[in-house]
Parts: C-alpha cells; structure tokens; sequence
C-alpha cells in the first residue's frame, strides 16, 4: 500500500509513464515526434543505433591437413567479448520462437512498447511500492543492452562501471529512455533485425554473447541446429545469467525451470508440436545433455603448435593497416573485434619444427635455464613460416613452472619480452659483406691465431659508438683452431676468431654494424649495435627473428626484406583486406651476395655446420655460432626458399653446453639435430634451387 507523500509522487510519476505509454503506439505508427507529445522524452535522441557487435578475432595458419578452408585452418581466437555474430536465418526458427514466446508474445504487434504489459507492470509496481517489474519487449532490451555494451567499452575501470550501473538501473528514468528508444528503434528496423540483434546481442553466461556462440559454448553445435529444449534453454539464461546460466551446474535446476516455462509459452502459441512440447520437457537439463565446448580465448589457449606465433602476431596488431590508420584506431578495431587474420604460418613444417625443438632441448631441464628456439623465413618475401620454443607458452598469473614462459626468446623486448642472445660467430656473416663491399676476396690470406690485439689499431666512424677503442683485446680461438696465415674462404668454413678480428682491423668497424642494419640486424632492446672490437665475435645480443633475416638476404640475392606474419585480412563486414605491405630492399649488391652465399655453402658441406646438413639433395648455406664456453650455441642455415636459425644456449645465468648431454648426444651439438630434422621436413616441401655463382673479382 502506498504511503505518504513519497507514494502519491510514485503514483503520480507512474500514472503519467501510462498516458506516455498509451499514446506510444500513436507515435510509432503515424510518426509525429514523441518531443511534441509527450513532454518527459524531449532530452532523448529520435532513435539510437545498433551498430556493430564486438566479437571474435581469428588466427588462420597455412595448412593441406584434412579440414582445410581453401589451404588454411584456423590456430586461436582472440577477443573481449567471445561472440560470433549471425544472420537470422542461420538461427534455429525454435530459438527465435523460444525469445518472442517466452520474452515478448505480441513482438510482431507493438510498435516497441506493449501496453497491457507495462499496465499491468505498473500496477504491479504500486502495490510494491518500487520498480520490481519493467514490462521490456525484445526492443527495450536491445536498447539496454546496445548501453550495457557501450558501458563495457569505455576506456577505464571506473568508467565502465559507472556506465554499466546507468544501464542497468532500476528506475523510471532508464525505462522511459528505453521506451523512447526502442519506438525509434522500430521506425528504423524491421522486426527481423530487431529480433536478429537480440539474439547476437544478449549475454548469456561465462564471457559468452550472442546465440551462436552460446550455442557452441554449451551444446557444441550452431545456432542453426538448436533443438527446441536447448532454444529454450539458453533464451532461459539471457534475464539472470548469473542464476540460470549453464556454465554453473548449481544453475542447472532454475534453467530447467525457466526453460519449462518458455516450451509451455511455445506450445500454447502453435510454435510446438504435442510430440516436440512433451520431448523437449523430457530432457534434464544437466551434465548428460550439455556438451560444453570449452572457450579458447588467448594464445594460451591456441593450438599447441602456434601458441608463440600467435602470440608474436598479437604484439604486433598496433602495425597491422588493416586494421586502421592510426595505432589508436586499430587497437580499438582490434578490441571490438570480427577480424580473421591469415598468418603466414605453415603449419605443414611448424608441428615438426615444434616437436624438434621439444625433443632436443627439453623445457624442464633443472641442472641450468636451457632455453631454444627455431624460426624460419621465407627469402624474398620475409614471411615467417615457423617458430619454436622449448618452453610452453603460459601468459597466466601462475606462469605454469620451470617448463613454461612468456618470454619470446625468437624476438625483441617490444614484441616478445626477450632481452636478446649473444650470437656468436654467427655475427661474422657482416664483417664478410664488409670484407668484399671493401674490394677483398675470399682468397686473400690473413692472420689467424689467437692473440692479443692493441684496440685503438680498430677504426670506428660510428659518430654514436662508444669509440674510439683503447687497450689490449685477448680473444682465442674455439677448440684451439687456427694459426698462420689463412685464407678468408677457410676461415669462413672453419670460423677461425682470429681471422676475422684480422680482416676487421683491415676495415671500419662502422662498416661492419652498418652491413648488419641493413641486412635488418637488431639488437632485443632496440639500442645500437656496438661496434666494439669484440662485437666482430658475436658479442651483441640479438634477436634470432632478425638475424634469420639477414641470413634469408643473402639466399635472395642481397634482396632484404622485414619479417612479416600477415598475408591478408578479411573484416567484419567480409571485406577484403591487405596484410602487412613486404618491405624489401637491395641491401647487399647480388655480386656480393652470391660471394657470400659461395663461402656459406662450404660451411655446411666441409665446415662447422654439417651436422645440420640432411644431405637431401638441396643447396644449403649455413653458419654456426659459439660463445665463450658454449654458453650460447647456435646454427642459421638457409635454402634459396627458406631460411631457418636454431638457437640452443642460456636464458639466464652460464653454463658450458659441453658439460651437458641429452639422449646421447653433447648440449653443444643439439643444435645440429634440431636443425637437420627440422629443415629435413622443410625442404620436402618447398625445396630450394642452386646459388649463383660467385663473383670471379671476389673470389
């Protein structure tokens, strides 16, 4: 019973919503403006926009496995809201009869507003003396939830929840806007759209939005096969997800319940069959019916072949055209989501590069950090077509022990987390294009023992190198090769230090760096590279992306070109998008080129790296590299189609790789076995043609 002047002005305020309410369908049909009818809308817009839903973004890789769409599968969903949104004919006719009969009999009647229903609302209402009930048809709640999705994607905390509150609170004022708004919702859209957008829109439980997702988040199917008993079933959830959502068997009782209610409404409207009533009635809604697909949300949560590639691809969404000309614009189009990204990943030769480098270099190793990784690149084009990790990706609080990590050990700090690798002689790739870009030849002879050397003999014209160079450099030779005079070829194949500490007092140390950097070197924390006398050896921590780079310009004739991992993009709306634009240069002349390629070539067949060669027929060039006490060990090979670095070594701390042994063979040496298999598989697909031929001048 109403009491006292707080209930006469409830009374008051609730008699003016139903002469507000009586006159709506008039405004609906005839058009005449609700400001020059009825005074309490004047503030509120004609009619608010629907707009696009956010949802789903997919990471599609290369594939001929069985159950590929036209040479891809899809590897990870990444999204705020997990929702797919559908047309209404790929939803089931029982789930969209289920929401109008168990939500809004007379939808296809009301102009937005249901007269008796807010009557008898209203009425219900006063005897409360509160607002427990609100009468919303289909359209009201688009309009709340077209808020509650704007709330969600305000840019703070705090924001979104004090809009999310606005949305959702009980009172007059929110239901005379979304009386006002679901009127000028229906001038704009038909019914069909109306009933589509409610169905995309609505939440039903556990991050999951809109019918086709809920459809396969709790069913495993689509919302095209919906049965009458899941329709009404999951229409059961939309009003108190937290209650009767299927995420939580505790709700399982007060869904049946609901969903019982909702197949009765069906029955009584036609909609049913007595057969297809009393079916849908006999099935329990528990653990026996629900076939719940779990949701993949997250590379954590990618195939288990592609979870650093997915994550690589995810850092770099800021870079991506695509998806919007400023960094702003396309992190917000990421965020609201319905992309599908076509990587560059093969994964015809990602799974077995993956399990190389899981067989050889095991995660949970205790005794030290021994950490690997593998990538590969296509030469020409800079696609990245495989990347490994020892350790399993875990982005989660927990961190998932010693054998998982965050940290990309493939790539720099922006993009991965890693602080980079000491190289080694693998670094000796660009004091050999210095060499020849300086008019030597591979045949001339050099010093090649180990020795000290007085720095300041080093010339350095980096105006931003630390230089110039003072006092005594010691350096030796690994496995105490070298001595004498030796040639730059044998050197190459043998990988002497002090040969090429010779040749580096012979040239500009800025040279050097400067060959690097075009050849698209970077340092993991993206500060120059030194130019130190000992950086001739490998001393600048690396990224094994980058470096594989470099090592792919040579194999394409001096042609570089930046790593890339997005072929093509296709929108939410289905357009057709470009992936990332191949950014490629002539850094090193192909005479050069070709030169070096010639001195690689006898590193696999005669030198340090033939233990990664498969000997399978295709042209191979290569260069190993080893620090100081095999503390990092790596090898880069390169066909004329893909380039590939595998790096063995530390992650943290030192500890000599000679010391270590796995199945047989020494840690110095795993390298070479998860190259040779991994490149083995490689080559069986995209082989690889012969290297030109030297230039005679160089040679």
């Amino acid at each position: 019973m109403l009491g006292g002047l707080g209930g006469l002005l409830v009374f008051s305020v609730i008699a003016g919503l139903i002469t507000a309410v009586a006159v709506a369908p008039l405004i609906a049909i005839t058009g005449v403006t609700a400001s020059s009818t009825i005074g309490i809308f004047d503030a509120l817009p004609e009619y608010i926009r629907m707009g696009r839903l956010a949802e789903r973004n997919t990471l599609y890789a290369q594939s001929s496995a069985p159950g590929n769409v036209n040479g891809y599968i899809p590897i990870a969903t990444i999204y705020d809201q997990n929702r797919v949104e559908v047309g209404l004919d790929d939803i089931s006719l029982y789930a969209r009869e289920a929401a109008i009969d168990g939500e809004d009999r007379r939808f296809y009647e009301h102009g937005g507003i249901d007269v008796g229903s807010v009557v008898r609302a209203t009425i219900g209402n006063m005897m409360s003396s509160g607002v427990e009930s609100g009468a919303s048809t289909l359209s009201m709640q688009v309009v709340k939830n077209i808020f509650v999705q704007r709330a969600l994607e305000q840019p703070t905390e705090q924001q979104r929840k004090d809009a999310y509150n606005a949305a959702t609170a009980t009172s007059l004022d929110r239901k005379l806007k979304e009386m006002k708004l679901a009127i000028g919702l229906e001038k704009k859209y038909t019914k069909d759209e109306i009933l589509a957008a409610y169905l995309n829109i609505s939440f039903f439980g556990d991050n999951t939005y809109g019918i086709e997702t809920a459809a396969q988040r709790y069913y495993s199917t689509t919302a095209a096969q919906l049965t009458p008993a899941q329709a009404a079933s999951l229409v059961a959830i939309v009003q108190y997800p937290g209650e009767r959502g299927l995420d939580n068997p505790d709700n399982y009782k007060r869904n049946q319940a609901r969903r019982d209610v909702i197949l009765a409404s069906m029955y009584e409207a036609g909609h049913l069959t007595r057969d297809e009533y009393e079916q849908a009635l006999q099935t329990p809604v528990d653990d026996t019916t629900l076939k719940p697909s779990p949701a993949a949300n997250g590379c954590y949560a990618a195939n288990d072949y592609a979870k650093w590639f997915c994550d690589y691809v995810v850092k770099n969404v800021s870079a991506f055209e695509a998806l919007g000309a400023t960094t702003n614009e396309r992190i917000k189009n990421w965020k609201q989501g319905g992309y599908k990204l076509y990587t560059t990943l093969d994964m015809d030769v990602q799974p077995n590069a993956q399990n190389q480098t899981w067989a050889w270099a095991p995660n949970e190793e205790t005794a030290f950090a021994l950490g690997s990784s593998t990538v590969s690149v296509q030469p020409g084009t800079g696609r990245i077509l495989t990347m490994t990790e020892n350790k399993v990706f875990n982005d989660t609080l927990d961190g998932g022990g010693v054998g998982a990590s965050a940290v990309n050990y493939n790539t720099d700090y922006e993009h991965g987390g890693s602080s980079g690798l000491q190289s080694g002689s693998t670094y000796k790739l660009f004091t050999l294009v210095a060499w020849l870009e300086a008019g030597h030849k591979l045949s001339e002879f050099v010093d090649s023992s180990a020795r000290t050397v007085e720095q300041s003999k080093f010339l350095d014209t980096c105006p931003d190198s630390y230089g110039p160079w003072a006092g005594p450099y010691p350096f030796k030779n690994d496995s105490g090769g070298g001595g004498g005079s030796i040639s730059v070829l044998s050197a190459t194949t043998g990988s002497i230090n002090g040969a090429f500490i010779s040749m580096g007092m012979k040239l500009d140390l800025c040279a050097i760096r400067r060959a690097a950097e075009r050849l698209g070197v970077e340092r993991a924390d993206g500060s120059p590279l030194w130019t130190n006398p000992s950086s001739i050896l490998g001393t600048n921590q690396i990224t094994p992306l980058s470096l594989v780079g470099a090592y792919a310009a040579i194999a394409a004739g001096g042609v570089y070109c930046k790593p890339i991992v997005l072929d093509r993009v296709v929108g939410p709306n289905g357009e057709d998008l470009p992936g990332q634009a191949r950014e490629c240069s002539q850094a090193v002349a192909p005479q050069i080129a070709a030169t070096v390629a010639y001195a690689l070539q006898a590193v696999v067949t005669r030198g340090t790296a033939t233990g990664s060669n498969p000997d399978d027929g295709v042209p191979l060039i290569g260069k190993t590299g080893t620090t100081d006490d095999a503390n990092q060990t790596w090898v880069i090979t390169s066909t004329t189609n893909v380039a590939t670095g595998v790096w063995v070594g530390n992650s943290i701390g030192t500890y000599d790789l000679k010391l270590y042994s796995w199945n047989d063979v020494q840690g110095n040496l795993l390298r070479h076995e998860i190259m040779r298999n991994t490149i083995a598989v490689i080559d069986g697909k995209y082989g690889g043609g012969g290297f030109p031929a030297p230039d005679p001048a160089l040679k």
